[in-house]
């Protein structure tokens, strides 16, 4: 294992913890976020740990880097992927005698995930299709959860096997889940599927935040189950999918309730981004956003394009911005 994470984390924590109970090897990456390939490819984890932005960032390098390639190269990589993608969707194998050996190896041992078998992921939501490629392009059993900093990291986890997607998995042991009615999202416990807000119980569940009696009691309901705050729905094999956030929606003046969280998701689809913050006034009637721009990913479309590479260039140029905005 690699600490991708801070280790004041709690994911990160209780992931290390887990390890080290299990008497797993643990290795430092440098502290240099520029050198983790690197670390990586010394170290050759047998289990990833990290978050949707890195996976991402891996999915995106990959995708692109073959691309880059062109010709009989990214033909092949096109075709060795979709190959994969059919047999998982098909079998749920993510093994290939021809594919793995011919392209999938070499993008493994490149990266030092060539011994990885379990990726975990968590702390926000990720696509189904990075979900689907790390499982072929990696043969990994990827293991996405659900929790919180309150909730001592996970509350569901998917089985290893599993390789549906839209949902975060069963409840763990050593908490209980219910689904709380949200009337003014239109969310009821009694619907089908049933849907409301995620409200949990157990010995994982934390006592109250530090010297803030007033937001330890806005944090749990009259019978003593925390309220997380996100809404979610069961699926019809007892799986949680989480489809909304109560605390993160706002009305603007025409009583329009928006969800600024989805649409960074929605907007963070696209390659040249690599933050975005969506931000929305009750008193005004639209929203605004700051988008960061991933640089690398801007330099190869800039020179796709007869661009100035640099970003700082590109922010200079009228012309540039406007069809980058476009």
């Amino acid at each position: 294992h690699i600490p991708s994470l801070p280790l004041a984390h709690v994911y990160e924590t209780v992931a290390l913890n887990c390890c080290l109970y299990c008497g797993a090897a643990v290795g430092f990456y440098q502290g240099d976020t520029n050198k983790i390939v690197e670390d990586l490819q010394a170290l050759r984890p047998t289990l990833f740990v990290s978050v949707p932005r890195l996976y991402n960032r891996i999915h995106d390098k990959v995708i692109g880097g073959a691309k880059a390639k062109g010709g009989i190269a990214a033909a092949l990589f096109a075709r060795a992927l979709k190959g994969k993608l059919e047999l998982l969707h098909a079998t749920g194998s993510t093994d290939h005698a021809l594919w793995d050996r011919l392209v999938f190896a070499k993008v493994r041992k490149s990266l030092g995930l060539d011994r990885c078998d379990k990726m975990l992921c968590g702390s926000a939501p990720i696509s189904a299709a990075v979900k689907d490629f790390l499982r072929v392009a990696f043969g990994v059993h990827f293991i996405e959860g659900y929790g919180l900093t309150e909730t001592t990291a996970a509350t569901t986890i998917c089985h290893p096997n599993d390789v549906s997607n839209y949902h975060v998995g069963m409840p763990v042991l050593c908490c209980e889940i219910k689904l709380q009615d949200v009337q003014e999202m239109g969310y009821s416990s009694s619907a089908a599927p049933p849907s409301g807000e995620v409200c949990v119980r157990g010995p994982c569940v934390f006592g109250g935040y530090y010297k803030m009696p007033e937001k330890t009691a806005e944090a749990f309901g009259p019978d003593g189950w925390f309220l997380t705050g996100d809404i979610g729905a069961w699926t019809e094999t007892g799986c949680l999918r989480i489809v909304d956030r109560k605390k993160n929606i706002f009305k603007l003046a025409q009583g329009e309730y928006v969800a600024a969280e989805k649409i960074e998701n929605v907007l963070l689809r696209c390659p040249l981004l690599g933050q975005v913050f969506v931000y929305g006034d009750s008193l005004q009637s639209y929203l605004v956003a700051i988008a960061v721009p991933d640089a690398d990913e801007v330099a190869v479309w800039a020179q796709s394009e007869g661009l100035p590479k640099s970003l700082m260039e590109l922010m200079a140029s009228e012309p540039a911005t406007a069809k980058l905005l476009a």
